[in-house]
């Protein structure tokens, strides 16, 4: 009969109910004692689980997932040891605003609270270890509560600033057999974090009564969808914007108005310096971006952000909390009727000191090209430049904390594909574990670049990448140890201590895993992508060369903080 429900169901259940009517299609973890009603539930549901070897690569999966696809990632996570596993992946979702929703299992709720009774996995509190890279924390009491907790978390997730919610089930309660019917009208939104319109008013007089505008943009303008929005308000004002490395891709690479992603070269730090007015969407203008706090913007700061405890954070500002995907438009359109209406302040009024904006951005392009010339690294421009060769336009990357990231940040154009990189909390590991997680949401090919000390965070999620077939090529980048630390003290110290890793033969343990691997020099890396990136499931390049940063400009100047 049409109206019969299943006989059994339980928790576990209307856990996987509803994150199905919520959108969910696919959910990474690992199971665990605690879960096994949560992940039985899963086997009656329409779910696809991408089962991981480490909790923390579980977390970098769906970190990966919600990244490229746009989604929110789903997390399950068994209690205790498997719980406390994933924070470290949390940790860059949390940083980097990257929507998840993380179900975690508990002890039965009998052991809750204070009383200690020696539960297997009992933490004495395991929401308030979460609290540090979650932007809030849920512990079912009852059943009935599930759908209800999760469509708040889904939606909460999504709300800029965007970012992991954390959503934990006893035991028994997964357990729990019920009767309620099976969920399907369950509906999360993202709530509207709109710039407040006095604000929007003061900023868009602002830019469009400046003679030197410039705009830096940040991730948020990217996760805000605000790309568009963002070209045509640099084009009304003619005024340059270098994207943060978070931001990468949010504006045209070859623009003449762009200055790329240059952000940590003392050449870009002095030009935004020199705006009389500048406009900061979607970045804290934390570590990288102000080239390790030396920025010292003298004209007039706005920012816009999300998240508002980045507001003045390191700077005086006109401060918005708002997201860039709504705040930017509105900006816009009010500068674009400013300059319609105000024809002394059109785009002949744009000086820097006698150049125009867009001559501005060719010498500065120009200053950059010529500093790396004087320093030697003919042979990692090179490098950088066969990779980008190899990946096709549209391909999804994504970055470990590495030398070759490193010059990512800088010099990668993303094209039409997205650049991903854990430069949020910084830890390494994330690329192999969040772009099976990419290839999984999109379906398609994606690339993860690591250096021999990252992926070994990561070799075991190989087994992970066989089972479910996920089309992700690894380069390995191979120079022996922890190459930017090794050249981090050899700069400060004269030499390096605990850098050089003993490390296995990298082609003889993926193809252990059944990956196909080879080994290749450094002049070869382009076609060995090529061939790599055209073949059929996982597979491994493994190249052996020694990368070197280019020299820091920050350090003869003074630090703002």
């Amino acid at each position: 009969m049409s109206g019969e429900h299943p006989a059994a169901r339980n928790g576990g259940d209307l856990v996987v109910e509803t994150l199905q009517a919520l959108g969910a299609s696919t959910v990474f973890g690992i199971p665990g004692q605690h879960a096994l009603g949560l992940f039985d539930a899963m086997g009656r549901g329409h779910l696809h689980f991408v089962s991981s070897r480490i909790e923390n690569n579980s977390a970098f999966a769906a970190d990966g997932y919600s990244r490229a696809t746009g989604q929110p990632g789903v997390l399950f996570l068994s209690t205790g040891p498997g719980a406390l596993t994933s924070l470290a992946g949390l940790q860059e979702a949390y940083a980097t605003g990257v929507p998840m929703v993380v179900v975690a299992s508990q002890i039965p709720t009998a052991g809750l609270g204070a009383r200690r009774r020696g539960m297997l996995h009992q933490l004495d509190d395991q929401a308030l270890a979460a609290s540090q890279v979650t932007k809030s924390q849920r512990t079912i009491q009852h059943a009935s509560a599930i759908p209800s907790a999760l469509r708040e978390a889904w939606a909460e997730a999504i709300t800029a600033p965007q970012g992991p919610v954390w959503v934990e089930v006893p035991q028994d309660i997964l357990l729990e057999p019920v009767t309620i019917p099976p969920v399907r009208d369950v509906t999360a939104e993202a709530e509207s974090v709109r710039a407040r319109a006095e604000l929007v008013e003061e900023a868009a007089r602002l830019l469009a009564t400046a003679r030197r505008p410039l705009v830096i943009a940040g991730g948020g303008v990217r996760r805000g969808q605000a790309k568009a929005a963002l070209l045509e308000l640099a084009e009304a004002l003619d005024a340059p914007v270098i994207c943060s490395p978070g931001g990468k891709g949010a504006f045209p690479w070859e623009h003449p108005l762009s200055l790329q992603s240059w952000i940590e070269d003392v050449h870009m730090s002095e030009l935004i310096e020199d705006a009389d007015v500048l406009l900061a969407v979607g970045t804290s203008l934390g570590e990288v971006t102000s080239n390790y706090f030396t920025l010292a913007p003298r004209g007039r700061l706005i920012q816009i952000d999300a998240e508002a405890r980045v507001l003045e954070s390191n700077h005086p500002a006109l401060g918005i909390h708002a997201d860039a995907g709504e705040a930017l438009p509105a900006l816009r359109a009010a500068v674009v009727e400013l300059l319609e209406h105000a024809p002394e302040h059109d785009d002949a009024a744009r000086d820097w000191h006698g150049r125009s904006p867009r001559e501005v951005v060719a010498t500065a392009l120009a200053t950059v090209r010529d500093r790396l010339a004087g320093q030697g690294l003919e042979h990692e421009l090179a490098f950088m430049a066969a990779i980008r060769a190899a990946v096709p336009d549209g391909m999804q990357t994504f970055w470990d904390m590495t030398i070759s990231a490193y010059w990512g940040w800088s010099c990668w154009d993303a094209r039409s594909g997205q650049f991903h990189s854990a430069q949020g909390a910084g830890g390494i590991g994330w690329a192999y574990g969040a772009a099976i997680g990419g290839s999984v949401g999109l379906g398609e090919r994606v690339l993860a670049v690591s250096g021999d000390g990252s992926s070994m965070y990561s070799i075991s999620e190989l087994a992970t990448a066989r089972q479910h077939d996920a089309p992700v090529t690894w380069l390995i980048v191979d120079d022996g140890g922890y190459g930017i630390l090794r050249e981090y003290m050899e700069s400060a110290f004269g030499q390096a201590t605990a850098t050089e890793l003993s490390r296995p033969d990298f082609v003889a343990l993926a193809g252990s895993f059944g990956v196909p691997a080879r080994r290749v020099a450094a002049e070869d890396v382009e076609q060995a992508l090529r061939d790599a990136l055209a073949a059929e499931g996982p597979n491994v390049v493994v190249v052996d060369t020694k990368l070197r940063m280019f020299a820091p400009t920050h350090l003869d100047r003074p630090v703002t903080l």
